[in-house]
């Protein structure tokens, strides 16, 4: 028995259209993590910033040892590098990275400053 010409063209429409679906949901996947990963790594770089920062200017208000050193090694410890490090009278100023080399190369690096130092008078 033979079938009517308008069915044979249509054989295998559904199986793109699935396919199609499961395309569309997987790159609107795709599209969410990378979201994600750079704000993970947004918020990672101003942490380590914050942290940095607070560490270096109490080891300058203690007086003693290296306030960049400390601060390099809480960046490094909080997943960052240390990339600036500038004491000004009793604040300090520090910039850290984070890269996204490892989990997604095409993604640039997040930067983030950070200050500390004793409260300022009113």
């Amino acid at each position: 028995m033979m079938r009517p010409a308008h069915h044979r063209d249509e054989r295998g429409a559904g199986t793109v259209f699935v396919l199609s679906i499961v395309l569309v949901i997987l790159v609107a996947a795709q599209a969410v993590a990378v979201l994600a990963a750079g704000q993970s790594a947004r918020r990672q770089a101003a942490a380590a910033a914050d942290l940095a920062a607070i560490a270096a200017a109490q080891r300058l208000a203690l007086g003693s040892g290296d306030p960049c050193a400390d601060a390099g090694q809480i960046a490094g410890a909080n997943g960052a590098v240390l990339r600036a490090c500038v004491i000004d009278g009793v604040e300090v100023e520090v910039q850290v990275r984070v890269e996204m080399r490892s989990a997604l190369p095409w993604l640039p690096a997040q930067d983030r400053r950070a200050r500390a130092g004793p409260p300022r008078p009113s």
